[in-house]
């Protein structure tokens, strides 16, 4: 009897074992160790021929792939603020007429179709004010620019929404990085509705108005902001994601420091910002010397419409004011926090980007002053409006070098 019943056990040990063994031929683990090479004895994985990997090396690599992805998607978004820069200065982005998110990704070919679209750009008020006289092959420059633009666009939503959709399926998102990389792929859409939301002021008919025909400043604004914010939120999980996180001694200066350091990148993204309502308003050709305006440290000008709050998004004067003093103030802001640095001990990786940031921002004011003195030209406009989003890139990764350890 006693025999019989170890047998009994002895059967159901084997059955269980048997399974278990066809289940870890099945599971990721044996796939993880013929990749490397590994053998098996017998269809059985051999535990002492490779080291489990762990959990936490597991995490490391796919923090490390995500943050890539990321960095790289936040490069194309630093293309499409660029390209949109240079659509802008060339005053193309009013030649596309209408939106269709597939039609369109295929330009027009024969000289039929040229001219079909042109006489629909004919139909607004930017040919019938501003380029009343141009021809066919200017027009294909400027449809050639907005048509690049929505083009890097859809690029830019094809770079984040497929990699999710494959991480996603590979469990490569955590749990509290679902959400945030769900909210990044919204953002990318709304950002091309917002697009053509913008777009679509400048085809309106203002009949109250002899003005040149330009897109809200407001909407600009916005359109420009949305990038900016989907381009720092990228960078910043990509970085925090792929570096790892500085072991600095906590200390009261480390704690002023960080607190400094966000208050300067918050300065220079707004600084970034209105710089949307300087070309929305052609403001850098209102006041072409430095430092004065004119002959006036404050001009006349300042405050010439009513309600006073208007002449902050309305005037050209006072945004160009505006946005002189927002440049000043980061400038002064990031000398200070590179000073305020040289009293704190941190590596060598964070000094490196606080150095960046401050070279940056003197070579932005620079920019800025150059490109307002010779009134505008395009090549210089396009190089300083890329050089606040640089300023910025260099602001993220400060903070990102100074933020706290989790423990």
């Amino acid at each position: 009897m006693v025999l019989q019943v170890l047998r009994l056990a002895l059967s159901c040990r084997c059955q269980t074992a048997s399974k278990y063994v066809q289940q870890i031929q099945r599971t990721p683990l044996r796939q993880w160790l013929l990749k490397r090479g590994q053998t098996t004895e017998g269809g059985h994985v051999s535990v002492r021929t490779a080291s489990m990997p762990s959990a936490a090396s597991d995490r490391v690599l796919s923090d490390r792939v995500l943050g890539r992805w990321l960095v790289g998607c936040s490069g194309l978004v630093l293309g499409a603020v660029v390209l949109g820069g240079v659509t802008r200065l060339t005053e193309s982005g009013l030649s596309m007429v209408d939106w269709h998110l597939v039609k369109e990704m295929k330009p027009p070919r024969t000289e039929a179709e040229w001219e079909d679209e042109f006489s629909k750009y004919k139909q607004f008020p930017e040919f019938k004010i501003l380029n009343h006289d141009m021809t066919l092959t200017e027009f294909k420059f400027i449809f050639y620019m907005e048509w690049g633009h929505r083009m890097w666009g859809r690029l830019v939503g094809l770079a984040y929404i497929l990699p999710t959709v494959y991480f996603w399926k590979r469990g490569y998102f955590s749990r509290s990085m679902k959400p945030r990389v769900l909210g990044l792929c919204g953002f990318v859409f709304f950002q091309g509705l917002l697009g053509w939301y913008m777009v679509k002021s400048g085809l309106e008919e203002k009949t109250e108005s002899y003005d040149i025909p330009r897109v809200s400043q407001y909407r600009l604004a916005a359109h420009l902001g949305s990038a900016l914010l989907l381009y720092c939120s990228s960078l910043w999980m990509g970085l925090t994601l792929m570096l790892p996180a500085s072991k600095i001694p906590d200390s009261r200066n480390l704690l002023q420091l960080r607190r400094f350091a966000k208050a300067t990148g918050g300065l220079v993204f707004l600084t970034a910002l209105s710089g949307a309502f300087v070309a929305g308003l052609d403001a850098g050709l209102v006041y072409n010397s430095f430092p004065k305006m004119g002959e006036r440290w404050i001009p006349d000008d300042l405050l010439a419409f009513s309600p006073t709050i208007k002449n902050v998004f309305e005037n050209p004067t006072t945004v160009q004011f505006d946005h002189r003093i927002l440049g000043i103030a980061s400038l002064s802001a990031i000398t200070g926090l590179y000073l305020f640095s040289r009293r704190v001990h941190l590596p060598r990786r964070v000094k490196i980007a606080i150095g960046c940031l401050t070279a940056m921002a003197y070579t932005q004011v620079a920019l800025g002053i150059s490109t307002l003195l010779l009134y505008v030209p395009t090549p210089l406009a396009a190089t300083h409006q890329s050089g606040s989003v640089a300023l910025l890139t260099f602001a993220i990764w400060v903070l990102a070098e100074l933020r706290k350890v989790v423990k």
